[in-house]
């Protein structure tokens, strides 16, 4: 594997210039304008300013007519002063009137809305950007691209035509900064207007800057996506190898320095311990960013609290393998990308969930700093935080010890050579502060070279040292490699995965070692052009194995499916064909009394999936299937109904149903989840969540109001209950409180870097 990353970084070497001036041949040129004066910030565009912008106006669509020019006309114009840039956008409609609006929440997503977005790569290193977006309901939608907007496989790949989420990589929606934007509508179209300054942005000296750029703007009614720079359809806007030049103007040499102090009053009540009581609470804490150069940003964090931060969404296991679930804590998922390496879900070699929390419990964290940014073309990265030991006292009276007094370290050093190509490393440390011989160890080599357009590979080499294990010792390693192909007609891709029996990254997530893991997918897209109902056609073909290391499969998945998409952003899937087998080389008890014998298995079942058009007021999307599982079948469903009312008002009710008949035994698994949230402002929120899942027998609700400020502080109140649920039979059901809380948080933002 050394030998492969080091024979990539020589070919990339060789390569980047040639790429570098492909990549700089026909780009799209922008210029920005100095005002002595800034525009009022109202969504309007009418002050005298924007008379002196440069129209920006060339705009073409990518989807679904790539290349074509956009079907309304739509103009940019940017300006800028000492301390911000502005962007003024006009999205001109014929048909004003059947404009989608969208959520009003911040950050809600624009897959089923009229859309507008900037991205700016201010480093013009062709993979990190900062996004700013907004809606014609006025949200504020920002976020951060790492790796053009790909975990893995390179700028473009399965899901790119889709805006993503995440935050281990690609693109983190999750990033907040201090910017502002306002929209207006009338009978022509409709119009926004950004401030973004400059102490939100990183980039390189002050002066003159040249930075790449790229606009993007959707028109939900037609299902429509046109960009500035062109982009081929297979790829998204956060392709920032394509995106074009803003020259002509300067930023200043300025530093972020932002304190940001909270205050937090709860009360709760654990009815879980032997003699439950209401406990009250106060605790302060607060937040600081500071700016040590143009590009290197200093985070530090005392007493850090998380009560605003989403409930995780409840899920079925029908595995026997841990779930994986996202990190949601804002502190953790800023500049997530710059730490992320390994393979997604299924081995993460830094896993932030690890920090501040245990057996499902929160457990407290002290202080934490954390350095972020370049150096040349260096990309660097370090985490340290500290926690608190915890403890918790059982339902018989007795005090344990859930989690030790714990440092946790990262370093990330990685270099970024043009064209998705670069080379790095990342030590992530794990210390018990009251016993130096309790630590764990995790080091990583990492690379991944993009040839061309359409051509990238990928590799990451790992070994861990825990001292229960006795130091670095031959199954203490894993490691991966893979290539994907993407044009516009086709995607290809394959990967292997080797992860050994010691192999034991304590902050990463790893559900499963001992294995040698096998990929290949293949996917065609297909267009008709002259159907106008008609947008795709996507037969596609995916095998994936987990043998052990004597060669016995644990698992295979053979998946043949056929999807439809339409015009409007509707699909279904012709009943697609699995073929699974799991082999346990022990018994699996996959239920409480139901235990499956130790075997191989192969199965068939078929799977159906749809979703319609999204963007209407009314939504419904939903798998289904049906066939084989084990020794016995399965028939089971997820489907979920979305509902909008107007720009104001969503909500959505999941239900996931699987009824499972085995020899051994037969159950039954439901849950149903009720999402609900009314935005009074783009600011100002009311959010609501409801679970109850069977397997776990708990019911849970999460009522949330924030009124926020800038950057996501402001004030946050959370109502959190958990009921245990028991599932319903001939004497009725178990029903009772677990834990109540009441948290009220206020956090102010100071920015004294003006």
């Amino acid at each position: 594997m050394h030998r492969i990353l080091q024979g990539g970084l020589v070919l990339a070497l060789l390569a980047n210039p040639l790429m570098l001036e492909a990549q700089q041949s026909g780009v799209p040129q922008a210029g920005a304008i100095r005002v002595s004066s800034p525009p009022v910030l109202d969504g309007i565009l009418d002050d005298d300013a924007w008379s002196l912008g440069q129209s920006i106006t060339e705009f073409v669509q990518r989807e679904p007519n790539e290349g074509t020019p956009v079907s309304e006309a739509t103009e940019v114009k940017l300006l800028y002063d000492d301390e911000a840039l502005y962007v003024g956008a006009w999205m001109y409609d014929e048909d004003a009137e059947n404009i989608v609006l969208g959520e009003t929440r911040r950050d809600a997503p624009l897959q089923q809305t009229d859309a507008f977005v900037v991205v700016l790569d201010t480093y013009r290193d062709g993979q990190n950007a900062f996004v700013f977006g907004t809606t014609p309901a006025g949200i504020e939608y920002d976020g951060q691209v790492a790796n053009e907007g790909q975990r893995g496989g390179g700028g473009g790949g399965p899901g790119t035509r889709r805006q993503q989420s995440g935050s281990g990589g690609g693109f983190n929606l999750n990033w907040d900064g201090s910017w502002e934007v306002r929209t207006s509508r009338n009978q022509g179209g409709w119009y926004a207007e950004f401030r973004i300054p400059f102490s939100t942005l990183r980039y390189g000296q002050g002066g003159a800057q040249e930075w790449g750029i790229n606009f993007g703007r959707t028109i939900r009614r037609r299902n429509e996506e046109a960009v500035w720079a062109p982009i081929p359809r297979q790829f998204n806007l956060y392709r920032v190898s394509l995106a074009g030049t803003l020259t002509g103007f300067e930023a200043p040499q300025r530093r972020v320095f932002t304190l940001s102090p909270y205050g937090l009053a709860s009360a709760a009540k654990d009815y879980t311990v032997a003699s439950p009581e209401a406990k009250a609470d106060f605790q302060v804490g607060g937040d600081a960013k500071i700016g040590l150069t143009q590009s290197l940003t200093l985070d530090l964090t005392v007493n850090t609290d998380f009560a605003q931060a989403e409930v995780d969404d409840q899920q079925i296991n029908l595995t026997r393998f841990p779930l994986f679930f996202p990190e949601k804590r804002g502190f953790f998922l800023e500049n997530a990308g710059t730490f992320s390496v390994g393979s997604g879900q299924s081995a993460d070699l830094f896993f932030s969930r690890k920090i501040g929390l245990a057996q499902g419990k929160v457990v407290p964290i002290q202080a934490g700093g954390r350095l972020t940014g370049k150096v040349g073309d260096l990309q660097l990265g370090f985490l340290n935080i500290q926690a608190d030991e915890l403890k918790e006292v059982g339902p018989d009276g007795k005090v344990s010890l859930v989690a030790p007094s714990t440092n946790f370290g990262v370093t990330r050093v990685f270099r970024e050579l043009g064209n998705r190509t670069r080379f790095g490393g990342i030590l992530v440390s794990k210390f018990n502060t009251a016993d130096a011989g309790d630590y764990n160890l995790t080091y990583a080599v990492d690379g991944r070279l993009g040839i061309g357009e359409a051509l990238t590979f990928d590799g990451w080499l790992s070994a861990t040292q825990t001292p229960e294990i006795g130091g670095l010792k031959e199954g203490e390693y894993a490691f991966a490699g893979s290539a994907s192909y993407q044009t516009r007609d086709w995607q290809s891709s394959l990967s292997y995965r080797e992860v050994g029996d010691e192999f034991n990254p304590e902050v990463g997530f790893l559900p499963r070692k001992a294995y040698r893991y096998f990929m290949v997918r293949l996917l065609r897209h297909v267009r008709f052009p002259s159907v106008s109902w008609f947008r795709e056609l996507r037969p596609h073909v995916h095998w994936m194995e987990h043998l052990d290391m004597n060669g016995f499969s644990e698992t295979r998945w053979i998946h043949i499916d056929n999807h439809f998409e339409f015009s409007n952003g509707a699909f279904f899937q012709l009943p697609g064909l699995n073929i699974r087998g799991e082999g346990l080389q022990k018994p699996f008890e996959i239920r409480k009394g139901i235990v499956i014998p130790a075997g191989s298995y192969t199965n068939v079942d078929i799977q159906f999936r749809f979703n319609t058009d999204l963007s209407a007021p009314l939504s419904v999307q939903g798998t289904i299937d049906s066939g084989g599982f084990y020794s016995g079948d399965r028939v089971g469903t997820s489907t979920t109904v979305n509902y909008r009312f107007q720009d104001r008002f969503v909500a959505s009710t999941r239900v996931s149903y699987y009824d499972v008949k085995l020899p051994e035994g037969e159950f039954v698994n439901s849950l149903i989840a009720i999402k609900g949230s009314y935005s009074f402002t783009p600011r100002i929120f009311l959010a609501a969540l409801l679970q109850y899942n069977d397997q776990t027998e708990n019911f849970g609700t999460n009522i949330r109001f924030g009124w926020l400020d800038t950057a996501g502080t402001g004030l946050n109140i959370v109502l959190n209950d958990t009921e245990h649920f028991g599932s319903l039979d001939r004497t009725g059901f178990a029903y009772g409180p677990q834990v109540r809380q009441l948290i009220i948080k206020y956090t102010k933002m100071f920015d004294l870097g003006r």
